[in-house]
């Protein structure tokens, strides 16, 4: 296997775990489709937000005989559904949901029905969107670009371990330093700012997405170290397979949570020192 195709086609599997991350995750929006009035109406409702202002919930649908409303409870305590009407603006039926504190839920449907048949009501699924504080750009782009990086040479040293290629040693070391950029610097300003907390995976808390990353580094260490005299290429593909695995994983799973009862954020209980 040239050089080329071993770019190739690790470049090929890094954007699809990319993508099949993003589209799968509980922030990603959610695609619905809903009968009214003999018409199928396609939208998205989002699942993520900033808490500095209520969300924006924008429906398009033409038919003006379509109305509409959303109901909404805080998640995931015991709450009285409250209820919203979608207000039309052109094509755009429009409704805001109120901000919550950073890492606090709701839970929301949108129901509509056709004013020529009033016993037509039409519910979609149910949503939970999840709020969190602004995130600068100059926290976010590095670590989306270094972490995009570490799974670029994750696969590299991986495919190269396979055909036996010893420059799998020098990317696995570059694996391993963008892991460490990426998932424990930037990763802990981002939580700070979304969440105000630096650090939620274990021994602190649960969060899946600072766990995955802590189990990616470990594999990675050792592969690292177990290449430092000579080649080892069992290691790496191990390390390799076990970072592919954890990218697939949908992102913010087990995320940090606003509890409404004690009114903080549990999941993770170390607050940030920035």
């Amino acid at each position: 296997m040239n050089k080329t195709t071993i770019w190739i086609l690790a470049s090929i599997i890094t954007i699809g775990a990319a993508y099949f991350q993003r589209t799968t995750g509980p922030t990603y929006p959610k695609k619905v489709k809903l009968e009214v009035a003999g018409a199928m109406h396609k939208f998205k409702l989002i699942r993520t937000s900033n808490n500095d202002e209520d969300v924006k919930i924008k429906i398009t649908i033409s038919d003006t005989t379509i109305v509409g409303k959303i109901n909404y409870k805080l998640f995931p305590i015991e709450d009285t559904w409250k209820t919203i009407n979608l207000v039309r603006t052109d094509e755009d039926l429009i409704a805001y949901l109120p901000k919550q504190p950073a890492a606090g839920k709701l839970e929301y449907y949108v129901k509509l029905e056709s004013l020529n048949n009033p016993n037509e009501i039409i519910e979609s699924e149910h949503v939970i969107i999840r709020f969190k504080g602004n995130v600068p750009a100059w926290a976010m782009i590095p670590h989306i670009l270094f972490m995009f990086i570490a799974m670029l040479f994750s696969n590299l040293s991986g495919i190269m371990a396979m055909v036996k290629n010893e420059k799998q040693k020098l990317y696995g070391g570059l694996t391993l330093l963008f892991l460490i950029l990426g998932g424990l610097i930037f990763g802990p300003i981002i939580q700070h700012y979304a969440f105000g907390q630096a650090w939620t995976g274990v021994p602190l808390g649960w969060d899946l997405t600072d766990n995955k990353t802590l189990i990616g580094i470990l594999f990675w260490l050792i592969a690292v170290l177990a290449n430092y005299k000579k080649p080892n290429y069992k290691f790496t593909l191990i390390a390799s397979i076990v970072l592919f695995l954890i990218y697939i994983i949908p992102h913010s799973l087990l995320g940090s949570e606003f509890d409404y009862t004690q009114g903080k954020v549990v999941t993770g209980i170390i607050t940030s020192l920035f």
